[in-house]
C-alpha cells in the first residue's frame, strides 16, 4: 500500500521537531497517533526510519535522505493551509485599487495603510491615474476598484456617486483673501487657475461667473489640483480645489474660503457589474465608502 501524506507530515514533523511529544503538539494530535502514523509508514515503505538510543528516535541515514525529498512538498502545503486560513480570516489575497489623482496624495494611501495594518499577507496594487483610463483598468479587470470622476464613459459597470464641494484657495495676502465668503462677484476679474476649461469644476465655474455678469479672468491651465494648488501658493491666482487635495497639503502659502455658489466636484467608486466582488475588495469598500459620504457635500 503506497504512503499516506499524512503519514510523511508526521515523519517530518518527529525530524522537525525532535521528539514525538513536541511533533504531536505541532500537529495537533496525540502521541500514540503520530507514533501509529510513523508505525504505518515504516510497513508502507518497507524501510527502517528510527532507531532508539538513550530513549530517543534517531533518524537512520536514510530517514534522512526521504525527509529532505518530501521537506519542500510538506512546507509548501503547510504554506498552502496556512493560506486557506487568511482567506477565511481575510488576512490574505490581492487589494487592487486605482484612484484619480486627487485622492492619491494622501486619502487614499492613509486609507490602505489602516486597512491593511493586520493583514501582512496581503499583496497591494495601488496605481493613480485620470479617470477615463481607471474605467477601462477596471472594465478590462486589471483592477478590481476604481475612484475617478464622471462621467461614466465604460459599459458594464456598477458605480455609487459621491459630490464634494470643492473651496476657493487664494494667495495669502491677498484683496481676495479679507473675505470670509468667496464668490464671482468679489474675484471679479481676479486671476484663475483651472482644471482645463472642460473639465466638470471649470463648467461649472464659468457659469457662475456668467450668470452673475462677472468677468473670469483665466490665467492658467492645468491637468491637477494639487498643480493648480501650487500655483496659488506662488501668487499666480485663485483656484477652487478639491478637499482631498487641501487635506493632505500643508495650508502654507493660501487662504481657503468657502466659494458661492457652490461648485461640486462629482466622483464615482466602480466596479465591474460581470465579477464579483472579492471578500477583500468588499471588506476595503465596507471602509471607503463611509469615508468618502463623511466627506461628502450635504444637501
Amino acid at each position: 500500500m503506497a504512503p499516506q501524506f499524512r503519514q510523511f507530515q508526521a515523519f517530518h514533523a518527529i525530524i522537525e521537531a525532535g521528539t514525538v511529544t513536541a511533533a504531536a503538539e505541532q500537529l495537533g494530535i496525540s502521541q500514540p497517533g503520530i507514533s501509529n502514523l510513523l508505525a504505518q509508514l515504516e510497513r508502507a515503505t518497507r524501510i527502517r526510519l528510527f532507531h532508539r538510543s538513550k530513549g530517543r528516535l534517531v533518524p537512520t541515514p536514510e530517514a534522512m535522505v526521504l525527509f529532505n525529498e518530501i521537506d519542500t512538498v510538506v512546507r509548501g502545503l503547510d504554506h498552502v493551509n496556512q493560506a486557506v486560513v487568511d482567506l477565511q480570516n481575510q488576512q490574505a489575497g490581492q487589494l487592487q485599487v486605482a484612484t484619480n489623482h486627487a485622492l492619491a496624495f494622501g486619502f487614499m494611501p492613509e486609507l490602505i495603510a489602516g486597512f491593511t495594518a493586520d493583514k501582512p499577507h496581503l499583496t497591494i496594487s495601488f496605481q493613480s491615474q485620470y479617470s477615463s483610463k481607471i474605467q477601462e483598468w477596471v472594465t478590462a479587470g486589471l483592477f478590481e476598484i476604481g475612484v475617478c470622476e464622471l462621467p461614466l464613459r465604460q459599459d458594464g459597470l456598477a458605480s455609487q456617486m459621491f459630490f464634494f464641494e470643492t473651496r476657493c484657495a487664494v494667495p495669502a495676502g491677498s484683496p481676495a483673501a479679507a473675505h470670509e465668503v468667496l464668490s464671482p462677484e468679489r474675484l471679479d476679474g481676479f486671476p484663475f487657475i483651472v482644471m482645463g476649461i472642460d473639465h466638470m469644476v471649470s463648467r461649472r465655474t464659468r457659469e457662475a461667473f456668467h450668470g452673475s455678469g462677472s468677468d473670469w479672468r483665466i490665467r492658467c491651465h492645468t491637468d491637477l489640483f494639487r498643480n493648480a494648488l501650487n500655483m496659488v501658493r506662488q501668487g499666480v491666482g485663485a483656484a477652487l480645489i478639491d478637499p482631498f487635495t487641501l487635506a493632505s497639503d500643508n495650508g502654507e502659502g493660501y487662504v481657503v474660503r468657502p466659494f458661492r455658489p457652490r461648485i461640486l466636484l462629482d466622483i464615482i467608486i466602480v466596479t465591474a457589474r460581470a465579477r464579483p466582488v472579492s471578500a477583500i475588495g468588499q471588506q476595503f469598500l465596507d471602509r471607503l465608502v463611509p469615508r468618502m459620504q463623511a466627506l461628502a457635500a450635504s444637501g
